[in-house]
């Protein structure tokens, strides 16, 4: 074996001297040779370190040359595990890629753009974004979806792992579990496996501070009360919950809330907890929900409501909506009165067979579980967490966003369609007096829809985007932006009439920038906009650029509220529906999501980074101040880093 990898180094050498010495118009010829000897190289026992031997060159050779990867300064780590899940080629580059970094990050060779500290911070990103993989899942599913490249990609990042501090990759993790919790999604399967996958690390010499934070995120998903860590299993922790006395009740209560509220996460043993407190102890409901005086009245009111919605609805397997549920009681939505009859009906109600099985895939280990059951654990997550609604992997910002704007200003519009959809198998909205029913429809932005969804999303996406895009199809010839006619129509009647876009429809040029951003001012900053506040929630349209600022495409947010942050700086609060809102959009214009007043499921920037990124808004004609008074700087600083970002695809009049 020793003699076989000797004399694959030596070809290896060779490819990469014939590479060298190649002219540059050449480089490609010989660029394949070494791909290929890289490739033999990797089916050796110690390949990885004997390509890393030689990662110190690469760059200067030309190993990337003319290629994706040629400037390691635009790599972005998002994109890794695609290209080393991708069949031939583009595998074994990013292999070398990742070689290169790890050279760069450890010393080897200094990279004119790319400093040591760069490389490292990428490479623990990769690690982060990739833990399923750093820490393979034995689990049957984990083999039944095993990907052909799998076994390969885990060896070469547990190999750069090797060479990388395990307190910085910690330090990453830790960081990412932190800024996707503050988001509070409702969907949290990403971060539960990010936190089993770190659990892994605590095995290693870590930081007191990493060290305690990750055990904060493991207990809070594994259970947090000193009960539910002695008794890890529900049957037992059950029978002993039985036993204790009513002191000894609320101890276990306040343990469970205080992780639930600190996180955003439950465990399946608060869910125990929970349905013996109906039985055993109601009183107790309000500490093991840590609820707040307007949460412990609504309770008070409804709690035969919510005594049934927890024998229904809270299980194990749906234990998250348990924090759905505390945040419901804490808006007052059950005092709202198309929700109580709503909610009834969808406990009872005859869900087809189709539908009925998709509920069921959404959930694990949930035997005696009915579609029923998880239908109702859906609808109680977005009705106390309207902002934690995400679009999944689908191009559907425009049904999420619908979804989170009706669970916060019309849960009856909700609660009247999710039956519709879910029992019929058809919806219908009335579009400038024509009714249009989603049955009639085929395609839609998502036409294969990624299941990876909560429960009201998985039944009502397919139909939202059917019925909006029909709508936008029957404005299309207008000559201008159909989003003009269809949000009011789609979302509802408290969306302004009036609408502005800085696009011209007609010929895709941009036209009176500066109105567009004066008037965006005159009627949403509050210095200009005579103080009319924001009542509901603004569906607008913003450019998606990434790290460098180039145009990705077009993405459907709402501003929730305009509001000072602590620096005493207007910020523009939105809700975003893509599940991860604090993505760097290039020119240093990140949305936070923690930090800055925001509060949870928010995401903000301040006001002129926001319109910067703006394309299109709704306004009220009849709640504007003066557009004049707008100052000259205020435009130019936001013109400028339009132009130089999404604005460099357009032509500007």
């Amino acid at each position: 074996m020793a003699q076989r990898t000797e004399d694959l180094v030596e070809r290896f050498t060779h490819a990469l001297q014939a590479l060298e010495t190649a002219a540059p118009f050449a480089k490609s010829r010989y660029q394949t040779d070494v791909y290929q000897e890289a490739n033999r190289l990797l089916q050796t026992e110690d390949g990885l370190e004997q390509l890393f031997h030689f990662a110190h060159q690469f760059e200067e050779i030309g190993v990337f040359q003319d290629g994706p990867w040629e400037k390691a300064e635009n790599l972005q780590p998002p994109l890794v595990s695609g290209s080393l899940k991708a069949k031939g080629l583009p595998m074994i580059i990013e292999i070398l890629s990742e070689l290169r970094m790890l050279a760069i990050a450890k010393g080897a060779f200094t990279h004119p753009k790319v400093s040591a500290e760069m490389a490292e911070e990428f490479l623990n990103e990769v690690l982060a974004l990739n833990l399923n993989l750093l820490f393979p899942d034995a689990s049957e599913s984990a083999r039944i979806e095993k990907h052909e490249n799998d076994e390969r990609t885990s060896e070469v990042f547990q190999f750069i792992a090797s060479y990388l501090s395990t307190n910085a990759l910690t330090k990453t993790l830790v960081s990412e579990i932190t800024r996707i919790t503050a988001q509070r999604p409702i969907m949290i399967k990403r971060v539960v496996s990010m936190i089993r996958m770190g659990k892994e690390m605590l095995k290693s010499d870590l930081e007191y501070e990493e060290r305690e934070s990750l055990l904060t995120y493991i207990e809070a998903i594994e259970g947090p009360s000193p009960l539910s860590k002695q008794y890890k299993d529900l049957s037992t922790y059950r029978s002993r919950l039985r036993e204790l006395s009513q002191q000894e009740l609320r101890s276990e209560c306040v343990a469970m809330a205080n992780s639930m509220r600190k996180t955003g996460l439950t465990c399946p043993h608060h869910a125990t907890l929970l349905r013996v407190l109906t039985k055993k102890v109601p009183t107790l409901i309000p500490y093991a929900l840590q609820l707040n005086g307007k949460g412990k009245a609504n309770l008070e009111e409804h709690q035969d409501m919510v005594t049934q919605l927890i024998k229904v609805a809270i299980f194990p397997s749906t234990c998250q909506s348990i924090y759905g549920l505390a945040l419901m009681l804490e808006r007052g939505v059950l005092s709202s009165s198309p929700v109580m009859p709503g909610l009834r009906r969808l406990i009872e109600l005859d869900i087809l067979p189709d539908v009925r099985t998709a509920l069921l895939k959404t959930v694990r280990n949930g035997e005696g579980m009915t579609a029923n059951s998880i239908l109702v654990a859906g609808v109680i997550s977005v009705l106390g967490q309207p902002l934690g609604v995400g679009q999944g992997f689908n191009p559907t910002c425009q049904a999420a966003r619908g979804i989170s704007l009706w669970a916060q200003h019309a849960p009856g519009v909700l609660l009247d369609l999710i039956p519709r959809a879910a029992r019929d198998g058809d919806i219908d909205f009335t579009f400038e007096g024509l009714q249009i029913h989603s049955k009639d429809l085929k395609g839609g932005l998502a036409p294969e829809l990624h299941t990876e969804l909560d429960p009201v999303s998985l039944v009502l996406v397919p139909h939202l985007d059917r019925i909006y895009s029909e709508m936008m199809t029957k404005v299309a010839l207008r000559g201008e932006d159909g989003h003009r006619w269809v949000n009011p129509a789609f979302y509802g009647s408290w969306v302004s009439k009036g609408f502005s876009t800085v696009i011209d429809p007609l010929t895709g040029f941009i036209n009176d920038f500066s109105g567009f951003v004066r008037l965006f001012y005159a009627t949403h900053h509050p210095d200009y906009n005579d103080d009319y506040e924001l009542i509901y929630p603004n569906p607008v349209g913003i450019f998606i650029t990434n790290v460098r600022g180039k145009l990705l495409g077009f993405h459907a947010v709402s501003i929730i509220r305009i509001a000072k942050d602590q620096q005493d700086q207007y910020r523009v609060y939105f809700y975003n529906p893509n599940n991860d809102s604090s993505q760097n959009w290039g020119q240093n214009i990140e949305p936070s999501v923690m930090g800055n007043g925001e509060q949870e499921g928010e995401c903000s920037l301040p006001f002129h980074e926001f319109t910067s990124r703006l394309y299109a808004f709704h306004y009220n004609p009849y709640e504007q101040g003066d557009a004049y008074a707008v100052e000259p700087h205020l435009i130019n600083q936001v013109k400028q880093l339009a132009k130089e970002s999404w604005g460099e695809d357009y032509t500007w009049v």
